[in-house]
């Protein structure tokens, strides 16, 4: 019943994605006449992957169905397969076949960067070394990492900062960043990480700004401005995240205005991939998908 559901999801997406790509007719043409080229987030799926209606094999097949040139795989979703070879080389194969670039891996799961414990955050060095060497065979220019730690504020960034550290100087051999995601606690305080980039002073050390995680204590509601903190973050950014929830009628997010973050990106300098990530509840995953993938275009074509 698993791959008889598997193969009706992907025919239904596939199939959803024609009159998407009709009515954008532009869906491949932005690396052409802007700086910002789409990529797709795999967390905007994961109800679909942990449902087992797709696979990570097939995410890079969707991606292009849905028109996006790059893929940002998200490490949950082959767990095992990091020192898999042939695994690895199959989801090459595949991404080269589709014509999508392999972006970078979003990694959770693997132990807290600035562990109090020197040992702890040793290991936790040792555990995303496997993704960086994945990251690098799979043509990946970079892994996100999360910056979490405990402690005063002072000492969360030292901590943090010694793992990064570490860390990138094993990425450094193999010429793969380690970007940090303003991703809850004192990383969703964008003054904390630009002091933590500041600490770590290396070169493969970055940010990736999300538009929508710039909640710093979900128990207290403590927030901190989006705006702000993308502006914040920008000049360590090696990648940007399109975060999406909802949507009003006219198409644009309720809660992030994407127009004035994206001048924010843009007027930093920016170049590169800016991810859709839906996390909605409203929409099903593809349609939340597209959505956000026409909203970016028609901010795109705003800017010029």
């Amino acid at each position: 019943m698993k791959n008889t559901t598997r193969r009706n999801f992907l025919k239904t997406t596939i199939a959803a994605t024609s009159g998407a790509m009709l009515a954008s007719p532009a869906w491949a043409g932005y690396a052409s006449k802007s700086p910002f080229k789409i990529s797709l987030a795999e967390w905007s799926f994961h109800r679909a992957l942990f449902a087992n209606e797709m696979t990570n094999l097939d995410f890079p097949v969707i991606t292009r169905e849905l028109g996006m040139e790059g893929v940002e795989y998200v490490n949950q979703f082959f767990k095992d397969k990091a020192k898999d070879e042939k695994y690895l080389a199959e989801l090459k194969k595949i991404a080269k076949n589709e014509g999508v670039e392999n972006v970078l891996i979003m990694c959770d799961g693997e132990g807290m960067v600035g562990h109090p414990e020197k040992a702890e955050r040793l290991k936790t060095v040792e555990n995303h070394k496997k993704w960086v060497d994945a990251a690098k065979f799979l043509g990946c220019h970079s892994i996100r990492v999360n910056a979490g730690s405990r402690g005063s504020y002072e000492e969360q960034q030292k901590l943090a900062a010694d793992g990064l550290r570490m860390l990138c100087e094993y990425g450094d051999s193999k010429k793969i960043n380690v970007i940090v995601e303003n991703h809850g606690g004192l990383s969703s305080n964008a003054e904390w990480l630009v002091g933590v980039m500041k600490l770590v002073d290396h070169k493969r050390v970055g940010t990736l700004p999300d538009f929508g995680n710039f909640v710093i204590d979900r128990q207290t509601g403590e927030t901190y401005d989006r705006y702000k903190g993308v502006e914040l973050l920008m000049p360590y950014a090696k990648g940007v995240s399109g975060k999406s929830h909802n949507f009003d009628a006219q198409g644009n997010e309720t809660e992030s205005d994407f127009y004035r973050l994206m001048k924010i990106v843009k007027d930093a300098g920016y170049k590169g991939y800016v991810d859709v990530e839906y996390e909605g509840s409203e929409l099903p995953e593809k349609e939340g998908v597209i959505a956000t993938k026409k909203l970016l275009e028609k901010v795109f074509d705003s800017l010029g």
